[in-house]
């Protein structure tokens, strides 16, 4: 097939999805909610400069680039993060109420903001010390509104409608954007992303949304979101399978299979009569995980037989004891997002023989900035996300699933995978699934000129 008609064709079914989901409209989701969309579309898929580029994606090739990055990048997120301060301004979000009920978030971003003082580029570090609070901005957004779990499932749907569908035309018709070489010399599928495991990342997002829908969202109330059009899953579901297949992304097939059993568990009547009952079940299979590791090598058998990698993680293990050598003040670090910088970054260059960017281990790079103090602190807010769900299993059973799901995938993710930094859909996943702000008294001006009152707390809370 031609490329031209192959370009047509998709764009049409991107427009057939959107028009076949017109139904779905739900009350209660303002059009606030497409400013984070934007933003998840761009850490989903390339950059604002990227895709003026038009090529496909290429790795900063010396520490000068990295360093500085991309100033129409910067003005973008800037001016995403200005318009969401504004939008929460106008929804009187209080602040001490806010503070308080997420204390550990507080902590880490008071610290980190305290590290730019000892940060060999305290500019730089301020700098991406905000555009990592914009992913709180963004959050926050979806948080207040009247109705946040659709508000998430509205985002999550419309960025599988876009983005699947222009990642296989990629692959298929356009191998010069839709692939690329690794650092290394390895060919790579990357879809609209910028690598294979940013591919794979976006597979597993949609892939657990679409799974979570079709799975755990059947407790309907009037206003929220209906069960997708059949033709969704069935056009969709596959693109996800075949794009994970390509990326080859391991531990993103292994996040969403992980996640589909989660699913399926919570559809056990038992687990919904006493959704408790989900975390004793958690506690027992990771016993016996434990069990099965130091009796047969469990975690050998799924690396090496199964997923057909090799037992050091494609190399991840040996890095990271190299960097764990190199790394500065084991306490506090070496300054916010600061050790991949300077004669540093040109060092480690150099050991390795190609330009690395992160650690592919997201407590790991947490360590090498903040030192035990950023590390303790990003384990006391997953920790924290999981007491608050707990909590929530009562009151929203459905958003509270697809809030545990998404923090247990980015609790596991993180163990091969940088992701607690910068723009990252995963990064975000995290504060959506941990961020509490039950008891706030908003005013949602863009759908109503009542004020939201106590009696929606539960909702409002809920995811």
């Amino acid at each position: 097939m031609p490329s031209q008609l192959a370009t047509v064709i998709c764009f049409l079914f991107i427009i057939y999805l959107f028009l076949i989901d017109r139904k779905n409209r739900i009350e209660g989701v303002s059009r606030a909610i497409y400013l984070p969309f934007f933003w998840m579309l761009l850490a989903g898929s390339r950059s604002v400069s990227q895709w003026l580029n038009l090529g496909a994606p290429i790795g900063f090739t010396t520490t000068d680039v990295y360093l500085e990055g991309s100033p129409v990048d910067r003005v973008v997120f800037l001016f995403l993060i200005a318009i969401g301060v504004w939008i929460l301004y106008r929804r009187h979000l209080n602040l001490r109420i806010l503070l308080h009920k997420n204390i550990w978030i507080m902590l880490y971003f008071l610290f980190g903001a305290t590290s730019i003082i000892w940060s060999e580029y305290p500019f730089v570090s301020l700098k991406r010390w905000i555009k990592a609070l914009g992913n709180v901005i963004m959050v926050l957004i979806i948080l207040t509104e009247q109705r946040p779990g659709e508000a998430i499932g509205v985002i999550l749907k419309h960025l599988a409608f876009l983005l699947l569908p222009l990642s296989v035309l990629f692959l298929k018709y356009y191998p010069n954007l839709g692939s690329a070489y690794h650092v290394t010399g390895a060919h790579m599928y990357i879809g609209v992303t910028t690598d294979k495991n940013s591919l794979g990342q976006l597979c597993l997002i949609t892939g657990v949304y679409f799974a979570w829908n079709l799975l755990v969202n059947t407790h309907k109330e009037i206003g929220s979101e209906r069960r997708l059009h059949f033709s969704i899953y069935l056009s969709l579901m596959p693109m996800i399978c075949w794009l994970l297949y390509m990326a080859n992304s391991a531990t993103s097939l292994v996040c969403l299979v992980l996640s589909i059993c989660i699913l399926v568990v919570s559809r056990i009547p038992g687990m919904v009569r006493k959704p408790t009952m989900i975390f004793v079940f958690g506690l027992v299979a990771v016993s016996v995980f434990l069990v099965l590791e130091a009796t047969l090598g469990l975690s050998k058998l799924i690396i090496v037989n199964i997923l057909d990698r090799d037992i050091t993680l494609t190399t991840r293990v040996p890095m990271w004891y190299s960097l764990i050598k190199m790394s500065g003040n084991p306490i506090v670090g070496v300054g916010y997002e600061s050790f991949w910088l300077g004669k540093r970054l040109e060092l480690l260059w150099n050991n390795f023989g190609f330009p690395l960017h992160q650690a592919h281990n997201g407590y790991l790079e947490v360590y090498l900035n903040l030192g035990l103090i950023g590390l303790s602190l990003i384990v006391a807010i997953i920790v924290s996300g999981f007491l608050k769900i707990q909590k929530q299993l009562n009151v929203v059973y459905p958003f509270a699933i697809l809030r545990m799901t998404f923090l247990v995938v980015v609790a596991f993710l993180s163990w091969t995978e940088a992701v607690f930094y910068g723009v990252n859909n995963m990064w975000l996943l995290l504060f959506l699934s941990v961020l509490d702000v039950s008891g706030q008294q908003q005013e949602f001006r863009e759908q109503t000129n009542e004020p939201y009152t106590q009696s929606n707390d539960a909702n409002f809370g809920a995811i």
